[in-house]
């Protein structure tokens, strides 16, 4: 692969905890998206996406398992910083980072996010949430009328609503940050379209990530568990079922291990 290509990567994860990062990870980058923007339905958007972090909050200890991965990575990161030819003054300034975070956390008291769980505006938004246009005017009239002040209140509200979740979302992007980082890619040819590997007993592999050249005509599909895990590349079908395709692919796989 060259560098003027534009390329494109499919990731997987192999464990729970990460799964529940990464797609805490996309809904923040929503809300950041939405923000941005000052009409009605942007802000309505963004009240989405912090209505499923609540859910995703409410159903998991999602801040102790954040400061067992931050401990995690501090002690690797330790026993990295006894290697010759380590930068110790970056690996230093990475584990005050880790541990600015973690004090964070620690200093937060309760569940993150509870006060909004509680907030009634929002209990009665999550409830009319699961029925089908069920947020129109007519069904939350405290819901239309916060829509309609004017663009500085409603972002405003959004921010203060947000913010209890910042520390959290600090934490997850360096977390997932390291992950990414940690290993470099092998270049692999999926013959047929067809690459299956066993992953390595030894060592704890977080996640998987699959990079191909964007103008390819197919997509990594991705399935793996704590043995082996498997990488098929299918050509989409507009009204048709996806079918794997019979050429072979070059890719760049990366097992995130750290």
């Amino acid at each position: 692969m060259t560098l003027n290509q534009r390329l494109l990567v499919y990731e997987s994860p192999l464990s729970e905890r990460i799964r529940l990062f990464l797609r805490l990870e996309q809904l923040f980058q929503q809300i950041d998206h939405f923000l941005e923007g000052r009409n009605v339905w942007d802000s309505r958007a963004v009240i989405s996406r912090l209505l499923d972090i609540l859910t995703i909050f409410s159903r998991n200890d999602l801040k102790s398992e954040i400061l067992k991965e931050l401990e995690r990575h501090s002690s690797v990161l330790s026993r990295i910083g006894t290697n010759q030819g380590v930068d110790h003054n970056k690996l230093e300034s990475i584990l005050n980072e880790l541990d600015s975070i973690s004090q964070e956390l620690y200093g937060t008291s309760g569940k993150i996010g509870i006060k909004l769980m509680e907030n009634e505006l929002f209990k009665t938004i999550a409830q009319r949430s699961s029925i089908p246009g069920g947020t129109c005017a007519f069904d939350l009239p405290e819901y239309h009328f916060w829509l309609e002040q004017n663009e500085q209140t409603r972002h405003q509200d959004l921010l203060e609503w947000i913010a209890p979740f910042r520390s959290i979302r600090k934490a997850i992007d360096l977390i997932l940050l390291f992950i990414r980082q940690s290993s470099v890619p092998t270049r692999e040819v999926a013959e047929l379209g067809f690459f299956q590997q066993s992953l390595d007993h030894n060592q704890s592999c977080q996640l998987l990530r699959v990079t191909i050249d964007s103008s390819m005509p197919c997509f990594a599909e991705i399935s793996g568990g704590k043995h082996r895990f498997t990488i098929r590349f299918m050509c989409a079908a507009k009204n048709e079922r996806s079918s794997q395709t019979g050429d072979d692919i070059e890719f760049l796989l990366t097992r995130c291990i750290f």
